[in-house]
């Protein structure tokens, strides 16, 4: 019989948690049970495993991220919205590496997976980033794939203690959103 009070939410939020700590590649069912003070087996009962385990965190980091851009941005356009999302982009790596490093190169099992509808709401918000900038429809997925490629550069670099030199991270980082705006507008110039 399983532990009271333990489902797969709480061994895939204990195990976020832990991911989030120590990263992602660290992560083991034998630490999730050493967190949570059951037995490595019992955690079977709940998830089928490492990688079921993962695929839930990703899951609900993007269902968090996706969360967090949309009350974000709520009511902002162009640059503002810009901004806006890279900051947020930025705060949630900084506050949850683990989370977001699972969320990076997971895929869907299918149309029903509920990490499908997470990164669905992610892109989403990338999309209406863009939409404040009139872009050409064929040019849409591109400024996606850049924006997306840009802050998770950055927020990964900074992460990982990737930037080195004397410049401040923030005026980089403002430096980059201002390039990407005057980009992205005279992509959107008639």
């Amino acid at each position: 019989m399983p532990r009271a009070g333990l489902v797969p939410a709480t061994v895939t939020e204990a195990a976020a948690d832990i991911a989030d700590e120590i990263g992602l590649s660290q992560l083991s069912m034998s630490v999730v049970a050493e967190r949570l003070g059951v037995k490595a087996p019992s955690l079977y009962k709940h998830v089928d495993g490492l990688a079921d385990l993962t695929h839930r965190i990703a899951t609900l980091g993007a269902l968090e991220l996706g969360d967090a851009l949309r009350d974000a941005m709520q009511g902002l356009a162009g640059r503002d919205a810009l901004a806006t999302a890279a900051q947020t982009v930025r705060t949630y790596v900084k506050e949850h590496p683990g989370r977001y490093a699972a969320t990076t190169g997971a895929s869907p099992t299918g149309p029903d997976d509920p990490l499908a509808g997470a990164l669905d709401r992610v892109l989403g918000s990338f999309a209406a980033v863009l939409h404040g900038y009139h872009l050409d429809p064929g040019e849409q997925i591109h400024a996606v794939r850049m924006l997306r490629s840009a802050l998770h550069g950055f927020a990964t670099l900074e992460t990982s203690n990737g930037f080195q030199m004397d410049t401040d991270i923030d005026d980089s980082f403002a430096w980059m959103i201002t390039f990407i705006d005057r980009g992205l507008t005279a992509a959107g110039a008639p």
